[in-house]
């Protein structure tokens, strides 16, 4: 996405619109928190950015979303799930049990809150959820900061909406699939696709090149094989 919004940055000028098709159910803070950054370079530019949601938008997505002037959603599209989550297992009750001993060396108290082998403690446990919530307060502030018209703290409860709920609660601007959106823009604007592939080697064509030419060979022997009569 970070090569594809590039280059457009180095065509579009304001009279155009961006459209992002956007499909996430969310994921590591840090990676939505940079996708977000991302998408907010359109913005920055003064460029219009739309963000088209038609299955879901939620979570991490709903930040990368929530950057742009206009989400339209599908009727049925997840939208939201504006929370933070996390789970980690702890297996030092079975490792006790087999008098298996592990340790753990750090320097900073909170260098290592929680951990899967060790035994938790109640004061590491207590600074983990305040980094939880530190983060969820950053998460509505953000939404916050680019959709100054949602309620946060009424929606930010990790709840999930559906496309005609999110428009009640402001989380999305227009009820519309993708394509519909789309192709009511044609014909009054070109509609240009833009995605970032990347280039091959001349030994990776060659490979390719190689292979299929194999791949075809072969293809034609079994087929004249099997075209015989047998007896």
């Amino acid at each position: 996405m970070r090569e594809s919004i590039t280059a457009v940055l180095t065509l579009a000028e304001p009279v155009d619109e961006v459209v992002v098709r956007l499909e996430s159910p969310g994921g590591l803070v840090h990676g939505y928190g940079l996708a977000a950054s991302q998408l907010d370079r359109i913005r920055q530019k003064k460029i219009p950015l739309t963000v088209c949601v038609d299955k879901v938008a939620a979570s991490g997505g709903y930040m990368m979303a929530c950057v742009a002037d206009k989400i339209v959603a599908a009727p049925f599209a997840v939208l939201g799930s504006i929370g933070v989550v996390a789970q980690l297992p702890n297996f030092h009750k079975v490792l006790k049990k087999h008098d298996v001993d592990y340790e753990i060396f750090t320097a900073g108290e909170y260098k290592r809150t929680v951990t899967m082998l060790g035994e938790n403690t109640e004061k590491g446990r207590q600074k983990f959820k305040e980094d939880l919530e530190d983060t969820h307060v950053l998460f509505k502030e953000f939404v916050q900061e680019h959709r100054p018209s949602v309620n946060v703290e009424e929606v930010a409860t990790g709840e999930i909406w559906f496309g005609r709920r999110a428009l009640e609660n402001n989380l999305i601007d227009v009820i519309s699939t993708s394509d519909e959106y789309l192709m009511g823009q044609h014909p009054q604007a070109d509609i240009v696709v833009v995605h970032y592939e990347k280039k091959k080697r001349v030994q990776d064509r060659l490979g390719l090149a190689a292979a299929k030419a194999l791949e075809t060979t072969v293809e034609n022997t079994l087929t004249k094989f099997f075209q015989r009569p047998w007896f």
